[in-house]
């Protein structure tokens, strides 16, 4: 069984980061699961928020993404009956997520708590769910430890691994620049439409479920808040049913712009490296 990474809608990101699905005790993916759970932008002066036609609308949630890529604030993201949260100070080039993967009634359910402190990263795995006792290696996973990750072994993998130079967990950047359609609803409120297709790179979505959608992802619905500041503060997209993952709605939430704190390294005595059935899981 391998555990496939939450599109976005979260970060797989997950986050998630990185981000992650649910498995069935048989290794399938229950449909509608499959959300999730990165990137940057240049500059950071602010939208106004004021926007009274669609060119206008547009460029503010273009503008509203630009202080993400200063890499101090707070994020959530939801989809497919997974979650994650965390913040990205980078400051101190650390970053900290906890990722919730699958439903309770889920065959199995995982949480991640993820910490990342340049150069090194570190993972506590825990398991739930009735097919949690026949997870590969589970015996030699040290549930409950914080596993310190090789970053050889976790480069480019979008569920474990955390890049500095694109600091956005579900990639809100990428996923303005889709916008087909804008419109201003009221003070700070926006809705449209995106063309998914162009956001494969956004960890808040699983290339999968966009392949899935075919023509669909070229028009799929949006609304969005901005702070007094003109800064991105919520994200809603609609996933409509594609193939065998059920509709879905993908949440992402920004909030203390530039008051992240830096993440804490685990004690020592926390601390195990990771075992090749943790990588495994993730494969």
């Amino acid at each position: 069984m391998t555990v496939r990474r939450l599109s976005a809608g979260l970060v797989a990101a997950a986050l998630f980061v990185p981000g992650l699905a649910a498995c069935n005790a048989d290794g399938t993916t229950p449909a509608g699961s499959s959300a999730t759970p990165s990137t940057s932008a240049s500059g950071s002066a602010p939208a106004t928020g004021n926007a009274g036609n669609a060119g206008d609308a547009k460029q503010a949630l273009l503008d509203s993404t630009r202080e993400i890529s200063n890499g101090n604030f707070r994020f959530t993201m939801s989809g497919g009956g997974s979650t994650a949260e965390g913040q990205v100070h980078e400051p101190s080039q650390s970053a900290q997520m906890k990722v919730s993967l699958g439903r309770p009634t889920d065959d199995l359910s995982m949480t991640l708590d993820l910490i990342h402190i340049k150069p090194d990263s570190w993972v506590k795995l825990d398991l739930g769910g009735r097919a949690a006792d026949s997870v590969p290696g589970r015996q030699n996973l040290n549930l409950g430890k914080y596993q310190h990750l090789d970053q050889t072994r976790i480069q480019g993998n979008r569920n474990l691994a955390f890049d500095f130079d694109q600091v956005d967990p579900a990639g809100s950047a990428v996923l303005t620049q889709g916008i087909t359609e804008a419109r201003r609803t009221g003070d700070g409120t926006y809705a449209g439409t995106l063309d998914v297709s162009k956001a494969a790179d956004a960890g808040s979505l699983d290339p999968a479920v966009i392949t899935a959608l075919g023509p669909q992802a070229r028009s799929v619905p949006f609304t969005a808040k901005l702070d007094p500041q003109g800064r991105l503060s919520e994200l809603v997209v609609q996933i409509p049913a594609a193939g065998q993952s059920a509709a879905q709605e993908i949440r992402i939430t920004y909030a203390d712009y530039g008051n992240a704190t830096p993440a804490q390294k685990p004690s020592a005595e926390q601390v195990v490296e990771a075992p090749a059935e943790f990588y495994n899981l993730f494969d």
